[in-house]
């Protein structure tokens, strides 16, 4: 697929793609489907051209957005954001945790800066995605950049490469020939990950391959924020003020005994005000 400049204000690094309209089948209703994520019932829905980010938006673009605009995160401003447990140092004190989840902890002075906290760095990572961003994080970054969030439906659709009816942007397997395709957990989650994928943690966000229409990283590494509010699933069912928004993509923390949402027609939601070691997002804009 044909990738444009980015023709907005800022954002030299984008890397756009050109999508053209037409209709795909959305969503998944087959075994592997999550109950009341609401991923189905498949349907064929109908887009406008629009063109997307090839990859989530990296350490360094943000790095640039910030310099240009002095824009704080709410991570930044709240001084602190949750951090998974296994990424903390074995000495690190003991922090606060969530209950339903206890590998989330709240760590003072984490941010996109200090992923795991004080003495943590993206200096290495300046081509790994940008973490701990809330949705006006994102949104922030879209209005300088002269871009947009991705819908939903525009993000499954860029994300299946071309292919419908498929698990994964590549096919029905996770891992083909035995080869990653994708940065997921391996191994024993929350407690040990083997990182057999390369990677534990956030990887390069062109470390696999691209799917068929040139799209990284739309399966693991971070989930992505999109533009839509999260709609219960039901018929008729509207979402409320305040409600979750949409996410998609699954992240390096997904596995198969616990969240299988890296597959390409699985969502979830997320509290646009929360931060994490695993949300990111990438770009859209009209064609």
């Amino acid at each position: 697929m044909p990738a444009s400049p980015n023709t907005g204000p800022g954002d030299p690094g984008a890397r756009l793609l050109d999508v053209p309209g037409g209709s795909f089948l959305m969503g998944n209703e087959d075994e592997r489907a999550i109950p009341g994520d609401g991923e189905g019932p498949v349907r064929r829905v109908a887009l406008a051209p629009f063109r997307i980010d090839a990859h989530p938006v990296t350490n360094r673009r943000f790095a640039a957005f910030v310099a240009a605009t002095g824009h704080r995160t709410l991570a930044e401003r709240e001084g602190w954001s949750f951090v998974f447990a296994g990424h903390l140092p074995a000495d690190h004190p003991p922090t606060r945790a969530i209950a339903a989840t206890p590998w989330w902890r709240q760590v003072h002075g984490a941010s996109w800066r200090a992923p795991e906290g004080p003495g943590s760095t993206v200096e290495e990572r300046q081509d790994h995605p940008v973490v701990h961003v809330s949705r006006d994080d994102a949104l922030a970054f879209c209005a300088w950049a002269g871009l947009r969030l991705p819908t939903e439906a525009e993000w499954e659709r860029a994300a299946r490469g071309g292919l419908e009816g498929r698990r994964f942007p590549w096919g029905d397997e996770l891992e083909p020939r035995g080869r990653h395709r994708c940065n997921v957990w391996q191994g024993r989650f929350p407690d040990e990950d083997t990182g057999e994928d390369g990677w534990r943690g956030t990887s390069p966000v062109d470390a696999f391959p691209p799917n068929g229409l040139g799209l990284h990283d739309v399966a693991g590494n971070v989930w992505e924020w999109t533009a839509d509010p999260w709609i219960a699933p039901g018929p008729g069912a509207l979402p409320l003020a305040g409600a979750p928004v949409a996410i998609r993509g699954g992240s390096h923390l997904c596995h198969v005994s616990y969240c299988e949402r890296y597959r390409v027609a699985a969502r979830s939601a997320a509290d646009p005000a929360g931060t994490t070691g695993h949300q990111g997002f990438r770009c859209a804009a009209d064609a």
